[in-house]
């Protein structure tokens, strides 16, 4: 990475950047989104840098909220690759992609003239390819659990110690109430470099006054409370906090402003579904609770959101309908599940998370359906379109999830699973049986992976 910045010429631009530098497993995305929305709120020019995308690769770079226009891409892209094609060779190839769209990003913020720039981590921290940024102005770490465990290692310590490795001598760092086995290791690493290092405590919903967070759950306060201590310590050590008032009782206008007014899409995230609602002017129809939760930790905080987010639903079906002054809320709802995962995490680990926190909070799934990314198949065959043929796609990995899904629910009645051989396929089923089913209303957790979730929001909107 460094040698690619030398070829790029960006050694000087990134020293000057003042960066933002989040790692963690949990609230990655958030946190940044929150962050970024305070500090433009307090009237700063912001470039935000975030992984995955759901639908277009400009969405992991943008200036004051927006992603980067086509034509700025396109000119940064060219501005990056053109300079890789004269200077890489057999001692130092072509960067691979994540490596790639790190420098653009650099790239960009730095052409850009960005106050601040809040860099999300790829994968892990210590040698992820944004750690190049030696001199951020603060550091975080969200929450932290078993994700990646191939790569970063089989214990919270392990996982921490790679999380760490964004800490820089003597630059101060925060983090969120953390397990006692990944704390001592977050302790540790920031003691050895001489570290300031604070636990940032959720957001008190009080402190909004009368406005309420962006981004929907519960666990977004803890995401919240770390976004206010970085962007804080940020206005304080570039001589910018001026006569903000900030404490334990009190949070600025602009601070509220940012936190109410954030976006970001594929996170407790609600879709009603445009083609079933249209047709459909009576209750029922086709509603989409999105998240893109992916380890066993996130899976329950999604499992929890989505409990609260179809039980405030029901609330606005109970009042009878014209047409069936007998039919209730409850009887009007059918919760069906939209998952798939990575290979190389461990649904034994995943579904009973999910499935269990469900049931603790009255939910019971009346079916699942496992489906591929749709994704997959542009990135490996560059198709214009993926296979719509059972034989032409692998669905060995879903018919896997299936098996545990089913051997979760062996002995339960009113539970059916499928597997569909492409999303467009579950889409389109959904879509039948919600047309035909009036007034009954499908919710549908789309989650497992934020490819998944991308994948589905693009068709939706298509």
């Amino acid at each position: 990475m460094f040698d690619y910045l030398k070829m790029l010429e960006l050694e000087n631009a990134i020293s000057q950047l003042k960066v933002i530098h989040v790692a963690g497993t949990k609230g990655k995305g958030s946190t940044c989104a929150f962050t970024e929305s305070i500090l433009r709120s307090c009237g700063f020019r912001t470039g935000l840098f975030t992984s995955p995308h759901l639908i277009d690769v400009r969405e992991r770079f943008r200036l004051d909220g927006v992603e980067v226009s086509e034509k700025k891409f396109l000119e940064y892209f060219w501005w990056c690759w053109n300079r890789f094609q004269e200077k890489t060779g057999d001692d130092v190839p072509m960067p691979n992609y994540f490596r790639f769209l790190t420098l653009l990003g650099f790239k960009i913020f730095s052409a850009e003239k960005v106050d601040v720039a809040i860099m999300e981590v790829g994968l892990g921290g210590k040698f992820d390819p944004t750690n190049v940024v030696q001199d951020p102005i603060v550091c975080g770490i969200t929450s932290l659990g078993y994700d990646h465990m191939e790569i970063l290692g089989y214990t919270l310590r392990e996982i921490a110690g790679e999380k760490a490795g964004i800490f820089k001598k003597g630059i101060p760092a925060y983090t969120v109430p953390q397990s006692e086995e990944a704390m001592h290791a977050l302790e540790d690493k920031a003691s050895q470099l001489g570290v300031p290092f604070q636990v940032a405590l959720p957001l008190d919903p009080k402190l909004l006054k009368d406005e309420h967070l962006g981004l929907h759950g519960e666990h977004q306060f803890i995401n919240a409370g770390l976004a206010i201590a970085l962007s804080s310590l940020w206005l304080r050590r570039t001589g910018n906090l001026k006569d903000m008032l900030i404490n334990e009782n009190t949070l600025p206008a602009q601070f509220i402003r940012g936190l109410s007014r954030v976006n970001l899409e594929g996170r407790a995230q609600v879709v009603p579904d445009p083609l079933v609602q249209v047709h459909n002017s009576s209750h029922g129809g086709l509603i989409f609770y999105l998240d893109g939760a992916h380890s066993p930790e996130s899976l329950e905080v999604c499992a929890k959101w989505f409990s609260c987010a179809i039980d405030e639903n029901t609330h606005h079906l109970e009042e009878p309908h014209e047409n069936h002054p007998n039919r209730q809320g409850e009887e009007e709802n059918l919760q069906v599940l939209l998952f798939n995962c990575m290979s190389v995490r461990d649904p034994q680990l995943l579904l009973p998370r999910l499935v269990n926190t469900c049931a603790q909070n009255g939910v019971k799934f009346h079916k699942a359906i496992f489906v591929p990314n749709q994704s997959v198949y542009y990135k490996v065959t560059f198709h214009s379109s993926p296979p719509t043929e059972p034989e032409q796609v692998d669905l060995s990995w879903q018919q896997t999830l299936q098996e545990v899904w089913n051997n979760l629910h062996q002995n339960e009645q009113g539970c059916s699973s499928s597997v569909f051989p492409s999303i467009p396929s579950a889409i389109k089923w959904l879509r039948e049986n919600a047309q035909q089913s009036r007034p009954i209303q499908f919710q549908v957790l789309v989650t497992g992976s934020l490819h998944l979730v991308g994948d589905v929001l693009k068709l939706i909107k298509q």
